[in-house]
């Protein structure tokens, strides 16, 4: 079992490791001496092994080596930058921060919700003549003694909780050697070198950007030029002078880049992509392939979660083919379909469940979502993932959807993501979200909330009328909702659960 630092210690000082636009390169070297000194600083705070530290940094390298180089020390938990006070308040007293790392000259909410909880303060300050990602810690308070020993294989390197979309979020420890396995796998997976470079245009409080971008290129000797978050109008710009072998993103990113894609045709001529990748949310077939033909290059979809550290399955390169609809075949862990209420493994459809060396050991402090999400069958531990799915006879991972957005409609269940993979056939259909509407004599009813491509004309009846020649009558959306957006979480993932609720339907339809 390795640790992060691990994972850094064996490559050539002199690569490069991170960069950022008009900034110079911080080398493999460079980190390396980076986590040095910021484990000192950590120590001479009262910061050490064992200690949690929030962090709360806008997207870009600093965000980036911070995470890498405090975890070398102690355990990270990076955390939103859009909260309120009062959600740092939370988060900070759940996850028992001792101290939290904001940029200097930060006088945002965070702050305030660190004094009330009487924190460390660790103010980053980044000069941006340096290297990218270099910094300095500054102290402002003391943690008292600590341990400066360097974390092992079985301890805390990263918490992080999940969405909490329908009940209070669940405190994710991921190990040392949870967070090492899953980068060797994605690195492994998308065979990695150190010739490659990602751009990274993911959230860095998040586990896709924080693992698959970062620590995976790190694991391979790669480079990774990071972005300050997701544009779509300089995303072309980026892509120009980063010269990446690769990027990752989530469904939403991608119909972005490829709205702006024609007026960039030369760009991309240019570009030299080995692949592009997609995690987080389940991509349209539709839209795998007109990124393929836009690019020239593969598209591997990829299906991730926080509990797996990321990566669970994975569409191969090629020469394997990547299917589009299918989340691709076991990366990492390994794969089975469960019963969904008994302890045990079936063949065909089932709730997708893993067991594999980057798998959280469980939930902190909540032992019912323990007892319901793990169990022992076949000599393994099984994770529950609170997917449905089923593999084909190639071994490929074809998902239906969450088995909480699984829409019963009088008994009859509609999987949304079906219905979502008929309207994007629709030409004048650029997104779309299926999704459970109250009923009060059926439950639930099927309705879909679309945003028409520019330029576009449907109405709801057309878009219905639509459905009902390629589906089964009762999959047809009762309702169809025609929006500008369509509601996103936090790292661009279109919001599917509560939708409703969002949109002012759960009342009217009461």
């Amino acid at each position: 079992m390795q640790t992060i630092t691990d994972l850094i210690a064996g490559h050539d000082d002199a690569l490069p490791a991170i960069g950022a636009p008009g900034r110079d390169w911080l080398s493999y070297g460079g980190l390396k001496a980076q986590a040095d000194k910021v484990a000192a600083d950590l120590h001479a705070a009262g910061i050490g092994r064992g200690d949690r530290v929030a962090i709360v940094l806008p997207n870009g390298p600093e965000m980036a080596t911070a995470f890498v180089t405090i975890a070398q020390a102690a355990v990270t938990a990076p955390l939103n930058p859009a909260y309120r006070e009062d959600e740092y308040a939370f988060y900070l007293e759940d996850l028992k921060a001792k101290a939290i790392v904001l940029a200097t000259g930060y006088d945002g909410p965070a702050l305030a919700a660190a004094k009330r909880s009487g924190l460390t303060i660790l103010w980053l300050g980044a000069d941006e003549a340096a290297p990218a990602g270099t910094f300095e810690l500054t102290a402002e308070g003391s943690g008292g003694a600590c341990d400066t020993a360097a974390p092992e294989a079985d301890d805390v390197a990263l918490i992080l909780h999940t969405s909490g979309t329908t009940s209070r979020p669940k405190i994710v420890p991921l190990l040392q050697s949870n967070v090492a396995a899953s980068a060797r796998n994605i690195a492994e997976s998308l065979a990695l070198t150190p010739q490659d470079r990602c751009l990274n245009v993911m959230p860095l409080f998040h586990i896709h950007g924080l693992v698959a971008a970062v620590t995976a290129s790190l694991s391979a000797g790669a480079s990774i030029w990071c972005a300050p978050g997701f544009d779509a109008l300089r995303f072309f710009g980026w892509l120009a002078d980063a010269k990446p072998t690769w990027y990752t993103a989530v469904p939403t990113m991608h119909q972005a880049i490829l709205s702006r894609a024609p007026r960039n045709a030369e760009i991309i001529e240019a570009a030299d992509l080995r692949f592009l990748r997609s995690s987080s949310a389940s991509l349209p077939a539709q839209v795998m392939t007109k990124l393929v033909e836009t690019f020239g290059a593969p598209l591997v979809e990829a299906y991730g979660m926080t509990e797996a550290a990321h990566q669970m399955c994975c569409n191969p390169l090629p020469p394997r083919g990547q299917k589009p609809g299918s989340v691709g075949v076991e990366a990492g862990p390994v794969v089975r379909t469960a019963h969904e209420t008994e302890d045990r493994l079936v063949e065909g459809t089932g709730e997708v469940v893993i067991s594999g060396p980057n798998v959280t050991p469980g939930y902190e402090g909540n032992p019912d979502a323990n007892a319901k999400s793990f169990f022992e069958a076949d000599g393994r531990r099984w994770f529950r993932t609170g997917d449905q799915g089923a593999f084909d006879e190639d071994g490929y991972l074809h998902l239906t959807g969450r088995l909480k957005e699984i829409i019963n409609r009088g008994g009859e269940k509609v999987s949304p993501l079906e219905v979502d993979g008929v309207l994007m056939d629709h030409p004048a259909i650029a997104q779309c979200v299926t999704f459970a509407l109250p009923h009060p004599k059926l439950g639930e009813e099927v309705a879909a909330a679309v945003v028409l491509k520019e330029g576009a004309e449907a109405t709801e009846k057309e878009i219905r009328a639509f459905a009902a020649e390629r589906v089964a009558d009762f999959k047809v959306p009762r309702k169809v909702v025609i929006l500008d957006e369509i509601p996103k979480g936090a790292t661009g993932k279109l919001q599917r659960i509560g939708l409703a609720e969002k949109l002012g339907l759960a009342e009217s339809a009461a």
